[in-house]
């Protein structure tokens, strides 16, 4: 049933008609997020520019029991912003002022729709550093890092979204306002609800603003890329570098497939004569940096390397990380759908989760390139099929079953990064467990009473 006009009329009375989408051709982009195979067609798309803004929708929401569906740049890659069907999208990317950058606090306050790349851009320019920098960064928005607690290529080092977050004002689902958290490095003070927040993907409340944390900028970095011509090799040599005590800011990897599309999406001159690849950065101290460096390329040479390549400048380093960020739409090229999932398994397994995704590819009798983090045991099997062939897409539902069962049983987690959302809410019961569910449908209930906020996701 589509929203009825008094409530079309009150979110424009909120906002500006010129900020409520009700057109089909408009509401079209807003069908669906960067997960495949998934789409619904929201009643309204409504931009906020204030908090007061986010508040009245919420209250006129909750009044109305309208299901609302925040969302920032819909890169999401589990449904978590798909709309519900005849939904009132809330959308923050129009909330996008930096608001403070406090050097003596080694801070920045944010709204939720500045983008992760303008975050650590400003951040650069005051001489510091944020470190989070998922795939998106170019265009995802800190409010939807936030809520799907984000990681990147140098989680293995510096941590996710997180670990970064000191505090959030945050909107209920009845309109209410509240702050988060605060610029102390040291606060215990009563339930860490900030904490709650961060990953509860839009079901809990709206983020409206973001305090987060920086660090010095490190005086010097260092990137190599070392290929193998087998996995296990790629896998041991990452084992022996996390044992010499050496905890790189990124370490990366490829397999032959996704090697080959990235080399032909970005031509850097990636080598295409080997089954494994990894992306190494270490960055500090300029001495430690040279010591580490030398370190990591003996190890690799040690482990077999064909071999290892070390970044001329700053230039070829952006070059290759940027390769890496680019394997997703890479490997997007070569099918219609592109599923990218993001099993996480202990490092010391992952060179066997590896070898199991290609058997259950094989098994099924699909296409696949897996690359992701190896320093995190965050894989990233990503199908190549076509959501048109449903028999193909019913066997790519089964592989992914078996490799989050496997991921399960080696005690890792259906996802590292992604979130749960539509996609992956049938397997989160037999990760979490009985008590562990109850408590986050009781938690939920108890904060969206009416359950108008996301509905559907994570959990029914």
């Amino acid at each position: 049933m589509a929203l009825v006009q008094s409530i079309l009329d009150t979110l424009r009375s909120i906002v500006g008609t010129e900020n409520v989408f009700t057109a089909e051709e408009d509401l079209i982009p807003y069908a669906f997020d960067g997960t495949a195979a998934l789409k619904e067609t929201p009643g309204c798309v409504v931009f906020a520019g204030t908090t007061e803004e986010v508040s009245a929708v919420l209250k006129l929401a909750n009044d109305t029991s309208t299901p609302v569906v925040t969302r920032g740049s819909g890169t999401g890659l589990s449904g978590g912003s798909v709309p519900a069907a005849d939904c009132i999208v809330l959308c923050t990317v129009k909330m996008e002022a930096i608001l403070e950058v406090d050097a003596a606090n080694l801070t920045m306050t944010v709204e939720p729709g500045v983008t992760t790349v303008q975050i650590a851009e400003a951040a650069g320019e005051a001489g510091l550093f944020y470190p989070p920098d998922p795939g998106s960064m170019k265009i995802s928005t800190i409010g939807g890092n936030v809520a799907e607690n984000s990681g990147g290529l140098r989680g293995l080092k510096y941590g996710v979204t997180r670990n970064y977050v000191m505090g959030l004002e945050v909107v209920l689902s009845d309109g209410e306002m509240m702050w988060l958290g605060n610029k102390c490095v040291k606060d215990v003070a009563g339930f860490s609800l900030k904490d709650v927040m961060i990953g509860s993907e839009g079901t809990l409340g709206v983020i409206t603003k973001v305090l987060l944390k920086l660090i010095p900028k490190p005086a010097a970095k260092k990137t190599m890329v070392a290929t193998f011509s087998a996995m296990d090799a790629a896998a041991q040599t990452v084992s022996d570098i996390i044992a010499a005590q050496i905890i790189p800011c990124t370490l990366e990897f490829l397999d032959r497939t996704t090697i080959h599309c990235v080399e032909d999406f970005a031509k850097v001159g990636l080598p295409l004569d080997c089954e494994a690849l990894l992306l190494i950065e270490t960055d500090g101290h300029p001495a430690a940096v040279t010591e580490e460096a030398a370190k990591m390329e003996e190890l690799a040479k040690t482990n077999g390397a064909m071999d290892v390549r070390v970044a001329r400048d700053a230039a070829e380093a952006d070059q290759l990380a940027t390769a890496r960020r680019s394997a997703f739409s890479a490997l997007a090229r070569l099918a219609p759908t592109t599923i990218l999932e993001d099993a996480t398994v202990p490092r010391s397994e992952l060179a066997h989760m590896i070898r199991f995704v290609a058997e259950v590819a094989k098994k099924h009798d699909l296409k696949i390139g897996t690359f992701g983090h190896m320093g995190d045991g965050n894989l990233h099997p990503t199908f190549l099929t076509d959501e048109r062939n449903e028999a193909e897409i019913q066997r790519v539902h089964g592989a992914f079953k078996e490799i989050f069962d496997e991921a399960i049983r080696l005690g890792g987690t259906i996802t590292g990064e992604h979130g749960i959302g539509l996609a992956k809410k049938e397997f989160l019961p037999k990760f979490a467990g009985p008590a562990q569910m109850r408590v986050m449908r009781d938690l939920r209930k108890t904060l969206d009473p009416k359950g108008i906020l996301n509905p559907g996701k994570i959990f029914d």
